[in-house]
């Protein structure tokens, strides 16, 4: 990949750090890499591919950049901060409920216009359009002389994807250096909007022996629509790095998204007030032992998860406990 143009946006090493009391709680050995901290007003996972893309967008010398996403978009908000700071105009094309209300004046959509993006509103029917909307928008500034590079939603496609193929191998650097125990993790969960992370995920996580497989779970639109968009990413990513392996095992988990950002689901609910009850006193007659733990030389007991979670731009998000695949270790992934 050393050949791939890419330019050093992301403060990096981010942290990989272990959770040690929602470890016991869960019964899994659960580390977390806090891809939080990978800048200030650009951070999250997507610096990461972004870094690839906007390398491309100066290489062919573009002055204006042009995305798409959600009203409150982390992606929008990060390209916007980025090609700030690059000198390029930003163009940004938002799904709001309305098109014809004002701007909210709070979260991502006010930081986008305060780092002078260029924002226009279109409906969801308009946004099932949005590259054919985008490419005509293009084609017209084209006519006016202006340079735009086109970036899909969430910078999901193939040379996004190298991203995090490039995590990986900071993961596997962390690793060596004695992070969690030096060992590999045997699952690796994040959440996917537009399924270039996970693409890039199961890549990197096979060629630096991360981990051999990785749950992605989805906040929108189904498994099905998921296992076609990464297929579509990772034959790109091939195309520009012939050298990839096989990704590890990928699958995609669309039964535990919230009904809406920062709002849980009934089940959610449940889960969340079930977890962090206090634990029953133990009686008498009954010796209390830590919830769910194992001991690799118990037989009958069920290894320990081991895992790595991922933490996205401000907040975390973790599955109820039984929703995904058993492992012995887990990452979580932002």
């Amino acid at each position: 990949m050393q050949q791939i143009p890419r330019l050093r946006l992301a403060h990096t090493p981010t942290p990989l750090q272990r959770l040690p009391r929602l470890a016991e709680r869960l019964g899994v050995d659960l580390w977390i890499k806090r891809d939080d901290a990978s800048g200030g007003v650009e951070a999250g996972n997507k610096i990461r591919k972004l870094e690839y893309l906007l390398a491309d967008a100066l290489a062919r010398r573009a002055d204006l950049v042009m995305t798409c996403g959600a009203l409150q978009s982390n992606h929008c908000r990060a390209t916007a901060a980025l090609a700030a700071r690059l000198g390029l105009r930003c163009r940004v094309f938002l799904r709001a409920e309305d098109p014809s209300a004002p701007l909210p004046l709070h979260g991502n959509a006010l930081l986008m216009q305060l780092l002078g993006a260029e924002i226009t509103l279109i409906s969801a029917a308009e946004y099932r359009e949005r590259e054919a909307l985008m490419s005509a928008e293009a084609r017209r500034l084209e006519r006016l002389g202006r340079r735009p590079y086109l970036i899909p939603e969430g910078g999901s496609n193939g040379l996004g994807s190298l991203g995090y193929v490039a995590a990986m191998e900071e993961v596997r650097q962390q690793l060596d250096a004695g992070l969690a125990d030096g060992r590999p993790f045997d699952l690796i969960v994040h959440a996917c909007g537009s399924g270039g992370t996970a693409a890039g995920v199961a890549l990197g996580a096979a060629l630096h022996g991360v981990a051999p497989r990785v749950v992605a779970a989805a906040v929108c639109d189904s498994a099905a629509y998921f296992d076609r968009i990464a297929a579509r990413i990772d034959q790109e990513a091939r195309e520009l790095v012939p050298s990839l392996p096989p990704p590890a095992s990928l699958s995609f988990e669309d039964k535990i998204a919230g009904r809406a950002p920062a709002t849980a689901s009934p089940r959610q609910s449940s889960c969340a007030s079930s977890s962090m009850s206090p634990a029953p006193p133990a009686s008498s007659s009954t010796p209390s032992t830590p919830a769910r733990r194992s001991s690799p030389s118990t037989a009958s007991s069920p290894p320990t998860l081991r895992c790595w979670a991922s933490v996205y731009c401000f907040s975390i998000q973790v599955a109820c406990p039984g929703s995904l695949p058993r492992a012995r270790r887990w990452g979580l992934s932002s």
